[in-house]
């Protein structure tokens, strides 16, 4: 391949990626009534944001937890949109000094809500100046050196710090206890999945047989961005294939041409599991070698492939490293060898 025929592909990689974030962006719902699962946090941040109306006060501080695609940046939207106030959007490794917090800081109104993705990646000095910042609505600027520097208390509008996170365990337990609600979202039902898919359709016009909408809702990994993301590839597949209409032979065919199988596992999900099983006769090995055999980061695996495998029961992970399940060798096709770890799980 030419360099710029490599360049091109690149590109179009890239163009792709941005139509699906403006496609779930137009996707996304505004407010409570819209949002579909995760029905005890959203009565828990009804409740608190009325509350707050009331009282004429911020919302408390909310940290949302879980894995990608469920949903923690929608509910921020939700929740800014309900309380009636401006959301100001930040990712924390964006956020590279004080300064930059600063600014973020003072710009805000009163009651405004502050999002800051990924906030466990804040780097130190930051994520200390920002304990003032939530508690004491100031923040404080040193100017000057040495025995001439002063520090200027700096006040600031009581507003709502909401944090989305996928790695929990990565928060400092000092920025943990500075948020009044803690909410683990989880994945998705099928059902939920499948109200999600329906909705998507209607609001891009498109026919979606209740039997395409179980078929993709079954494979979407309980997450709603990949059901989104099924269910437009699923659209270009039928616009072109066929009469545009999405019925379960085209959601199938449209499934099985991604290497999207029966449970969902996509082509590199397979090939975790496999490498585990034919390379290591199920485990246990190593994450870093598992990250150096795939090729992939190792945040990558424990943050997008790990959680679903998982929660499928098809991995079990050891003090001694990953282990693929009896279940995982079933799904696969594979034959467990005599003496397998495998049997344990």
């Amino acid at each position: 391949m030419s360099e710029m025929e490599a360049r091109a592909n690149q590109n179009l990689g890239i163009e792709e990626q941005t139509e699906d974030r403006v496609f779930d962006r137009s996707l996304r719902p505004s407010q409570f009534d819209d949002f579909v699962g995760q029905e005890r946090i959203k009565d828990n941040l009804r409740v608190f944001v009325e509350a707050a109306r009331r009282r004429g006060e911020p919302v408390d501080h909310t940290l949302f937890c879980g894995p990608p695609g469920l949903g923690k940046t929608t509910l921020a939207l939700i929740l800014a949109a309900e309380r009636g106030v401006t959301l100001h959007s930040a990712s924390g490794p964006a956020i590279e000094h004080k300064g930059q917090l600063a600014a973020l800081l003072t710009k805000l109104e009163p009651n405004d809500v502050l999002f800051i993705d990924e906030i466990h990646r804040l780097n130190a000095t930051v994520e200390e100046n920002l304990y003032t910042a939530v508690e004491d609505f100031r923040i404080d600027i040193v100017n000057g050196d040495g025995p001439y520097a002063q520090t200027l208390q700096l006040p600031l509008s009581p507003f709502t710090l909401v944090g989305a996170t996928t790695r929990t365990g990565l928060l400092t337990n000092p920025m943990r206890s500075r948020f009044g609600y803690v909410a683990r979202l989880d994945y998705y039902p099928d059902d939920a999945l499948r109200s999600i898919i329906e909705r998507s359709a209607r609001l891009l016009t498109l026919v979606v047989s209740p039997e395409a909408a179980q078929e993709l809702a079954r494979r979407s990994r309980g997450t709603p961005r990949i059901a989104n993301r099924l269910l437009r590839r699923s659209r270009d597949f039928a616009e072109v294939l066929s009469d545009g209409e999405v019925d379960a032979a085209s959601a199938r065919e449209a499934l099985e041409r991604l290497d999207v199988d029966a449970a969902g596992l996509d082509q590199m999900d397979r090939r975790y599991l496999t490498v585990i099983i034919d390379h290591y006769d199920g485990g246990p090995v190593g994450i870093e070698t598992l990250a150096a055999a795939l090729s992939e980061p190792r945040d990558t695996l424990e943050d997008v492939y790990e959680p679903y495998l998982l929660q499928k029961g098809l991995l079990a992970r050891t003090a001694r490293g990953r282990v693929a399940t009896r279940h995982a060798f079933e799904h696969l096709g594979k034959e467990q060898p005599a003496k397998s770890q495998a049997d344990l799980f």
